[in-house]
């Protein structure tokens, strides 16, 4: 499947699209606040246009915008409706079956759904009750699931897409829509989590002068579901502004990265990915 055929069909299906960023050309065609197309190097992902007013169902528009340039395609969550005016709710998994050892520690089992892989998991679409206000906080699941989810005014990307591993992106059944929003993961979403013990996330925020000031501030103001790309964004900006102080700086972005509930595992495993990247240019 290309992404002009995922998009094709997402679109038939009655998911709105636009264009994304696509690996395969020479620099990134994203956009966004802070996003800098020339030194961009997490691939495949950036929407091309504002995707929350600028997505589409007309095919004409998506032969044009997808199938007449290289894009990848992208899903806008949030203007998605299914049944009874449903909500759309994509659970993003960091590795296969995240999301069933999340159900299963949560007493439950997992309720197959419309199934998208992708080059580390899947992504698993719910159609969430019309009258729920879902964002893309992980609720009591954090800290319990691999992975993030997206609802309200994010996206996902789709079909047929590729990503920057050369993976592409493939529906499991094509067959298989997307199924009513588990009651567990309902409730676990709209439960608010309890605050790490750890005095790093409980105490007051970090402080730091100087040049890396915003890039803290860009961490320490992340939500649920962008964590892990802002710290990835800000460490790659942090290593090309101060190579030479590579451990200062590490610090000073862990330290943020632990305030808004990161592991610092995971945390650190994220900033040595983008120093890596930008050492290896």
């Amino acid at each position: 499947m290309t992404p002009l055929e995922g998009a094709l069909w997402l679109i038939r299906h009655g998911f709105p699209v636009f264009p994304a960023d696509h690996p395969g050309t020479e620099q990134c065609s994203g956009i966004g606040r802070g996003h800098d197309p020339a030194t961009c190097a997490d691939r495949g992902k950036h929407p091309c246009v504002p995707f929350t007013r600028a997505h589409t169902l007309d095919e004409d528009q998506v032969h044009s915008s997808i199938g007449a340039r290289l894009r990848n395609v992208g899903i806008a969550v949030g203007a998605c409706s299914g049944p009874n005016a449903a909500r759309l709710l994509v659970v993003d998994s960091d590795r296969p079956n995240a999301i069933e050892d999340a159900a299963a520690a949560f007493g439950y089992r997992h309720t197959p759904t419309m199934r998208v892989t992708t080059a580390k998991g899947h992504h698993d679409y719910y159609w969430a009750p019309a009258s729920t206000q879902l964002g893309n906080g992980l609720g009591a699941l954090r800290g319990k699931f691999d992975g993030d989810v997206r609802s309200g005014n994010g996206y996902v990307i789709g079909p047929g897409s590729v990503h920057a591993t050369g993976v592409v992106y493939e529906l499991a059944d094509p067959e298989q829509p997307p199924m009513e929003l588990p009651a567990w993961l309902l409730t676990a979403l709209q439960t608010t989590p309890a605050r790490p013990a750890d005095a790093a996330a409980t105490g007051p925020a970090p402080k730091v002068e100087g040049r890396l000031t915003p890039l803290v501030r860009f961490v320490l103001e992340s939500t649920d579901g962008e964590r892990n790309n802002r710290l990835y964004w800000a460490a790659c900006r942090a290593f090309d502004q101060r190579a030479g102080e590579g451990p200062a700086v590490a610090g000073a972005l862990l330290a943020a990265a632990s305030h808004i509930g990161l592991s610092e595992a995971e945390a650190r495993q994220t900033i040595t990915s983008a120093y890596r990247a930008r050492a290896t240019r």
